[in-house]
């Protein structure tokens, strides 16, 4: 029924954030092109902008609408981010710290207790991602385990960023995502963070950090 045009236009549409009625709208009431694709560049580029405003030339409104009818709606309240850190357990902090900044030339910070989470930490800045040193602080450490079995250190887990914690933790444990705690508890950096279990994250112990 709908031309390939009508394909590209619900692409579009969807990456533009905007339904396809509202975009129709903004065609009938002679909308200069130029704000439409204004409107849609925040999402795009400005070449899919006007290749959206082309694809909506060729459909009528009745077209549009029943496409906009029949788009899956998107319940989703949560969004993943970029990765915020890659932790590594080390049984010494201050070498692993002179690595980085003595060695290899990077920034890091000061070494910081977080006894709330039972370790010291260390974070190294490389551009728009960190290191952070992770070493036991107490004698119930929850990475003190893992030095046992890795005498040497290594890859602890990985930090991703949301833009909604609780929103994420209610649609993981749906999903059957096991958490390591029950509410979100307030990490390194001032933020709610949660654990992830490993055996559900291809065996990698994942932390997501509100943004």
């Amino acid at each position: 029924m709908y031309s390939m045009s009508s394909e590209i236009f619900i692409v579009y549409a969807r990456l533009s954030k905007l339904s396809v009625a509202e975009l129709v709208y903004y065609m009938k009431n002679k909308k200069p092109v130029e704000i439409i694709c204004k409107i849609c560049t925040h999402k795009m580029s400005s070449l899919g902008a006007k290749l959206l405003v082309n694809s909506l030339r060729k459909l009528s409104y009745s077209q549009a609408r029943h496409i906009h009818r029949t788009l899956p709606m998107s319940t989703k309240k949560w969004n993943i981010g970029k990765i915020n850190h890659v932790a590594m357990a080390t049984p010494d902090i201050e070498k692993a710290t002179s690595l980085f900044r003595d060695v290899l030339g990077a920034k890091v910070s000061e070494k910081h207790p977080q006894p709330e989470h039972g370790v010291y930490t260390v974070f190294v800045e490389l551009g728009d991602t960190k290191i952070e040193l992770l070493n036991p602080l107490g004698d119930k450490s929850p990475i003190q385990n893992f030095l046992d079995k890795n005498k040497s250190g290594g890859m602890h887990h990985i930090c991703i960023e949301v833009d909604n914690i609780e929103e994420a933790m209610k649609d993981l444990k749906s999903k059957k995502i096991r958490l390591l705690s029950d509410e979100a508890k307030i990490g390194a950096h001032g933020k709610p963070v949660v654990f992830l279990h490993p055996k559900d994250c291809n065996g990698v112990l994942v932390e997501l950090e509100q943004q």
